[in-house]
Formats: C-alpha cells, sequence, structure tokens
C-alpha cells in the first residue's frame, strides 16, 4: 500500500483578532483603574493660633455693665453709647474674648450688670451683641453683687 503523501498546510495565526482583543483589555483596565492622588492634592490644615512665648492671664469673664442711660461698659471700658443698637466695638471686643477663651481651652463667660433703670430693650441689645459674637455662656448679675 501506498502512502499518499499531503501537502501540509502551513497554519497562520490571524493577529487582527488578537489585536482587537488587546486594546479592548488596556481600555478596560484604564477605565476601571482608580488614579493615585498625588500628594500635592492632599489637604493640609495649619493651626490658626500661635503659640504664646509667656503665659497670658485671661480673666474667666466679662462683666458688662449697662447704666441707667443706656450706656454699656465692658470692664470699665464705654463701648457702647445709649444711641448704638449693633454696639460694633462690643462685639468685635466680645468676639476677640470668645477667641482667646476657646485658644486657651477655656468656656468664654460674659456677666450683664443692669442698672435697675437700665431700659429692657438695652439689655436685649448687649444679648444680640453676645449672639452675635457666639458667645452662649451668658449670665446676669444679682442684686447687691459687687464685681470683684
Amino acid at each position: 500500500m501506498r502512502i499518499q503523501r499531503r501537502d501540509l498546510q502551513i497554519v497562520e495565526m490571524q493577529m487582527g483578532p488578537m489585536i482587537d482583543m488587546v486594546f479592548l483589555l488596556l481600555v478596560f483596565f484604564m477605565v476601571t483603574a482608580r488614579p493615585v492622588k498625588p500628594e500635592s492634592d492632599v489637604g493640609l490644615s495649619l493651626p490658626g493660633t500661635a503659640e504664646q512665648d509667656s503665659t497670658l492671664d485671661i480673666p474667666d469673664e466679662q462683666r458688662i455693665g449697662i447704666e441707667a442711660g443706656g450706656r454699656v461698659v465692658l470692664n470699665e471700658l464705654a463701648v457702647g453709647e445709649p444711641s448704638d443698637r449693633d454696639l460694633p466695638r462690643l462685639v468685635a471686643t466680645l468676639i476677640r474674648f470668645r477667641e482667646a477663651s476657646e485658644a486657651n481651652k477655656a468656656r468664654p463667660m460674659v456677666t450683664i450688670d443692669a442698672d435697675d433703670a437700665a431700659p429692657h430693650q438695652r439689655i436685649v441689645d448687649v444679648l444680640n451683641a453676645c449672639a452675635r459674637a457666639e458667645i452662649t455662656g451668658v449670665t446676669f448679675a444679682m442684686e447687691g453683687e459687687e464685681e470683684p
């Protein structure tokens, strides 16, 4: 018996579909990968207060006096006249006091010492100034209580 020889065909691998699959996989991994956050984009918060070299004695509370005529006095310093309803000097001073108290990890306290003849609207004006300065520790002085 005679064996017939067959012509062997050379098998070629087609590169087109393989290249398509490689590009599809490349696109898939590029889309699903999360980008790495560079160090320059990381948020950094610096402290807002400076360190004190020497100890700073801050009074525990501020005493606001309201006189009979409507004048407002903060620790013996006049900060509001009877015609001034907004009390901007008082608000600015109370904001600085609150920030200093919070820097020293203390609660800001305000005592209101109103004269018996002081108008009630003036007491409300002082309470509004304390609210604008974000001070919640507000008390009223008792009758007959003397200043320290």
